[in-house]
């Protein structure tokens, strides 16, 4: 029954291989089950509430993408849009995190009517393949970023310096300060730093062996080894089951958010969901082999429609937008390539509503070796890429590395976008241009010069 609902064999996998990796993807995320409620619940939004509509909507949306679409690819509130939500939503400012949900439901609609009317599957074919093989190993670089920040490999030196306007003003250091920050080596004597070197290391042994799990089994055997370490702590370990007297069903105010001038606020929610959610599935499908040579899948368009209804149906249940998420990419990695991985992850999501003290005893220093290695398996793909080509290799080579370095994925499509089409067009070749990157170029423009949305 599995090989028919999924096509296991004609996609050359295993319901064992499938199952290991949507485990393994459920690790790799499972850290926005702490985060989004910590995140949201500074706009007044009860932490429990957060919590029940972060597993509910991860697992029912994430199930959905594998049932009818057929892909290995979970999703679950966005990261950036959640911080985002908690801005604008901000404690005792203008706009309650009601409105802010209705705004995050009204862009889940707009998607919803950019998909049924085709025009989110035109970015398929409207995006040169140069700019495809680019997000792709972008995504792959972003991953790490998050992996080695996971890990602390990688640490944040956050400290104040004489502020730049200040400068420009008085021709010389001014006294207000801002602050600035540095990334700099971890402590490698630090126990989580050296789990995380181990489990790179095992995991990647493991892999160079061709051992079936091997991501899994990395975060298996670093969770353990951190019990001596005191890394992972089951000294307060405690069950209980979750109290649902706290959803926060149905609490969003659309009409608030139509009439409270929250025009912007949705725009942004669209514009970035757009811009990710289109890279997201471009990295992580590419990466399992779902695409054909020009870079295209007719099941984006119902991977597409899945994730616009999820983001109402996010906001419904009471959390930020949701998003597919780049994790997904270590399920593939582990050799998930159908809907069989997504199921998985999605009852993992709806179990963790009843097992969260048990996924929450994994550290980061476990999972961030998985995203590490994924991002070394994604980066492969800007061989494919002809930077002979100044045309096609300049964007490509901003639009990887714009992601990373701003640590957004619609900024390195978005600058990618707008070179691309610059440079075909100064250098005369116009015909190389879909009509769309046109249009996608002066939405750019229009959100980072005019409205001023970072």
């Amino acid at each position: 029954m599995l090989n028919n609902l999924f096509q296991l064999e004609k996609r050359g996998t295993t319901v064992k291989t499938e199952v290991l990796a949507g485990f393994t993807t459920f690790m790799t995320m499972a850290y926005i089950l702490a985060v989004n409620p910590g995140i949201l619940s500074t706009t007044g939004m009860d932490y429990q509430a957060v919590f029940l509509a972060t597993c509910i909507a991860s697992g029912l949306i994430t199930m959905a993408m594998g049932l009818f679409v057929n892909f290995p690819i979970a999703l679950a509130p966005g990261m950036g849009l959640n911080a985002y939500f908690a801005v604008v939503a901000a404690r005792g400012g203008a706009f309650t995190w009601q409105e802010a949900l209705g705004a995050v439901f009204i862009s889940g609609i707009i998607f919803t009517f950019l998909t049924v009317t085709n025009l989110r599957q035109l970015l398929m074919v409207a995006v040169p393949a140069p700019l495809k093989k680019a997000i792709t190993a972008g995504i792959g670089l972003f991953i790490t970023i998050i992996g080695v920040k996971l890990s602390e490999l990688v640490v944040v030196d956050v400290h104040l310096g004489p502020s730049l306007e200040a400068i420009k003003n008085s021709g010389g250091f001014g006294h207000l300060m801002f602050f600035e920050w540095d990334l700099k080596l971890g402590n490698l004597s630090s126990p989580g730093v050296q789990m995380a070197l181990f489990g790179l290391l095992v995991s990647a042994l493991l892999m160079a062996r061709r051992v079936k799990g091997a991501l899994l089994w990395g975060i298996l055997t670093t969770t353990l080894l951190g019990i001596p370490l005191g890394v992972t702590n089951i000294k307060n370990f405690a069950y209980k089951l979750p109290d649902f007297s706290h959803l926060a069903v149905g609490q969003l105010d659309i009409l608030g958010a139509l009439h409270h001038g929250l025009i912007t606020v949705i725009f942004t929610f669209t514009f970035v969901e757009l811009f990710d959610t289109f890279g997201t599935l471009m990295g992580t499908t590419s990466r399992a082999g779902l695409l054909d040579e020009r870079g295209n899948n007719p099941n984006i368009g119902k991977a597409m429609l899945v994730d616009a209804l999820g983001v109402s149906l996010g906001a419904f249940l009471g959390t930020s937008s949701t998003t597919a998420y780049i994790e997904s990419s270590a399920g593939i990695g582990e050799g998930g390539r159908t809907g069989l991985t997504a199921v998985t992850t999605g009852l993992l999501f709806i179990a963790a509503l009843f097992l969260a003290p048990v996924f929450a005893l994994i550290p980061s220093a476990a999972t961030a070796p998985a995203l590490i290695i994924v991002g070394m398996l994604m980066i492969t793909d800007i061989l494919e890429v002809n930077f002979q080509d100044i045309t096609d290799g300049v964007p490509a080579f901003i639009t990887m590395t714009m992601m990373p370095f701003t640590y957004n994925i619609a900024n390195g499509i978005s600058a990618g976008i707008v070179l691309y089409t610059a440079l075909k067009a100064l250098t005369g070749r116009f015909r190389e241009v879909h009509w769309l990157m046109w249009v996608l170029s002066l939405l750019v423009i229009l959100r980072y010069s005019y409205l001023g949305i970072a």
